[in-house]
């Protein structure tokens, strides 16, 4: 069996070396759009300190009333909270963002963006930007377009870079809506070009690269300066493999694929393990580690990969000084090939620099409650966060992911990024359980029905990367919406330090790679039940389709939602059986965002207004609308929004599961 020493080379070269020296003197210059562009695909520059240095921090509309540990810290009413309201020439704005500079926007998202939004800088009265918000983050604003910006599934997010020198306040003249901002702060007496909408035209076609490359990552970094090093080789059951390589130098391309009788299992069961310089940086099974498990989940992110035919690449940029070892360790029952490319380049070592970490933790059969704070990353010492990939064995249809994010960077005592949900961190909105790919963020793999099954996430912070000088914590909150199920995660987080630091992760062992089964899915059918989800819609305000929702008949409801207000009308049409006289009854869904609704059966009404608030979400029990003579096709179901309880968020929305004819006696 050749072993994998024998069947890598090294590349090296002095153009490389001069390359790598020139961007790291490209960050001496002032802060500008341009210069931050060009750090929107610099993955060489994350293996450097930045200079001049900067925190990074985000502004939220999470829930104000968590406020420590043993305060409401898992409060879940996120939308619709700002740092306060302005009267500005006969309107009010909601501020979302205020903050000295110098700095810069990094990123704007959105679950439902609303109004006009301003981006004022550098204290004036007149802002430089004034546009549609979803135009903004939906990529139409002119010289934005997607995937600079743009939504997917659900989610409106922003990356564009947006340099203030003095000062920054983001605001909408619309409430009502979920939002984070991630943002800059320099230190003092950095030069900093703000931005105007001028150098949108002078920067065109920089912009249209960028556009190019975000497009189509998979060609951001080619081959090596003297072409890419190719190997091919097997590990059998329990058998390990290594490489060693001698720096100064960087690995900074590869491409793996794998061949194996249950690949899903073998890119589970094969560990990836690299030592730099004396220090494990590195440890994750290797399909965990290339950002989507378990198996070949495509997606086209800009530092890591995957395609439809099982290729996967990397593009993480890993300098070392003096030598790189690389393991490869089989922990499972099957022989596995692997075969591939691997780039590595002549680069100097300056002090400045940092090696990268990847490491993977896994946990099973956590329960929901009660809620927790489930960490992704606790490291120690002088280094930047570049993201996280992770993984959910989900054994209901229920939605896993209404946790925030919460991180703290340098000992912060309460987080500078307060999330407003898992899935909102990660680029999408509304639990929404369809695949979507984007160079910074991706959802490449979720089962379904709705989010049942196994789902896998990524990150990836590359503009909005996160510095840190002494010590960074990232904890997510498991907040599930069923309340007696256990879920199964893993994440791997990346991240870049200086060496000599540290990290909480535990070595892997042959029992954490043990892929988990995940049993076939039973819709659930109520006996005669008439679907909401299935009725024809007659007329709406708003809208109204189907969504997945677990413990529901037929695993889906009728949700009526979007822009709704008191007197609006939901009409649908039913059948029944025969025509003749039955006792109606029917089941709802129940939440904070719901309101007081009038029903009316051909039209008579059905008994009072119900309010279907909730604190949580929930179904209701089976409601009696009352006996109406029904025709045998063409009955009407018209639905009302007379108002919301007090203590609703005001969005009117309405559930239908069911109806079910009982024939009158």
């Amino acid at each position: 069996m050749k072993t994998i020493v024998s069947l890598f080379r090294i590349a090296v070269g002095v153009v490389a070396t001069i390359g790598c020296i020139a961007a790291s003197a490209g960050e001496q210059g002032s802060i500008s759009v341009a210069s931050l562009l060009d750090e929107m695909t610099d993955l060489k520059g994350l293996a450097r300190f930045p200079h001049p240095s900067y925190t990074c921090k985000q502004f939220s509309s999470y829930d104000r009333n968590a406020r420590s540990p043993s305060e409401d810290w898992f409060a879940n009413n996120d939308c619709g909270h700002y740092l306060r309201e302005e009267q500005r020439a006969g309107r009010t704005e909601y501020v979302m963002m205020d903050t000295p500079g110098p700095g810069a926007i990094v990123r704007i998202w959105s679950a439902n963006p609303a109004g006009t939004l301003r981006i004022y800088i550098d204290d004036s009265e007149k802002p430089v930007i004034e546009s549609p918000m979803s135009d903004l983050l939906g990529g139409k604003f002119p010289g934005l377009p997607r995937p600079i910006a743009g939504e997917y599934s659900k989610g409106w997010n922003l990356y564009f870079p947006i340099p203030y020198a003095k000062s920054c306040k983001v605001t909408s003249d619309k409430g009502g809506f979920y939002y984070h901002v991630n943002y800059r702060t320099y230190e003092s007496g950095t030069a900093v070009r703000s931005f105007s909408l001028d150098q949108l035209e002078a920067l065109k076609p920089r912009v249209q690269r960028l556009v190019e490359i975000l497009s189509d990552p998979r060609k951001a970094v080619g081959p090596g300066e003297y072409g890419s090093q190719e190997f091919e080789l097997a590990i059998g059951p329990g058998q390990s493999m290594r490489h060693e390589m001698y720096g100064p130098a960087a690995i900074k391309r590869g491409v793996v694929r794998v061949g194996a009788r249950d690949r899903e299992l073998a890119l589970r069961s094969i560990v990836l393990r690299v030592t730099f310089d004396g220090e494990r940086t590195v440890e994750a099974p290797l399909g965990d580690f290339f950002g989507s498990a378990p198996g070949i989940n495509p997606y086209a992110g800009l530092p890591l990969g995957m395609t439809a035919e099982g290729v996967m690449y990397c593009h993480w940029y890993m300098p070392f000084r003096d030598r790189a070892i690389i393991e490869l360790e089989n922990f499972g029952k099957d022989e596995v090939t692997l075969s591939g490319e691997l780039d590595v380049e002549d680069c100097k070592w300056t002090d400045d620099m940092m090696l990268f970490h990847a490491k993977w933790r896994a946990e099973f059969d956590v329960p929901t409650r009660p809620m927790i704070d489930w960490n992704y990353l606790n490291a120690r010492g002088r280094g930047v966060f570049v993201g996280v990939a992770f993984a959910i064995d989900n054994p209901v249809r229920d939605w896993w992911g209404e946790g925030d994010e919460k991180i703290y960077v340098d000992g912060e005592t309460f987080p500078s990024h307060f999330g407003t949900g898992t899935e909102d961190y990660y680029g999408y909105a509304w639990c929404w359980p369809v695949r979507f790919t984007h160079a910074y963020h991706a959802q490449p793999r979720v089962d379904g029905p709705g989010n049942y099954g196994r789902t896998s996430v990524n990150r990836f912070h590359i503009l909005d990367r996160i510095p840190f000088t002494k010590d960074f914590k990232f904890d997510m909150e498991l907040w599930h919406w069923n309340e007696k199920c256990k879920v199964n995660m893993a994440v791997v987080a990346y991240w870049y330090a200086r060496p000599g630091a540290t990290d909480g992760f535990k070595p892997i062992r042959a029992e954490d790679v043990v892929l988990r089964p995940m049993p076939e899915y039973v819709v659930p059918r109520v006996k005669g039940a008439i679907e909401g989800e299935e009725l024809k819609i007659l007329r709406v305000a708003g809208t109204a389709e189907p969504q997945e929702w677990d413990g529901l008949s037929g695993g889906r409801h009728l949700w009526w939602h979007a822009g709704m207000k008191p007197g609006d009308v939901m009409a649908l049409e039913f059948g029944a059986p025969k025509a003749g006289k039955y006792k109606v009854v029917a089941r709802f869904l129940r939440a904070r965002d719901y309101g007081i609704h009038q029903l009316a059966i051909n039209g008579m009404k059905a008994g009072n207004p119900i309010d279907f608030y909730n604190p949580d979400v929930q179904a209701s029990d089976e409601i009696e609308l009352g006996t109406f003579e029904l025709k045998e096709t063409g009955n009407e179901l018209a639905v009302t929004v007379v108002g919301a309880n007090d203590k609703a968020v005001k969005a009117y929305m309405f559930g239908l599961d069911y109806i079910l004819l009982k024939p009158a006696e």
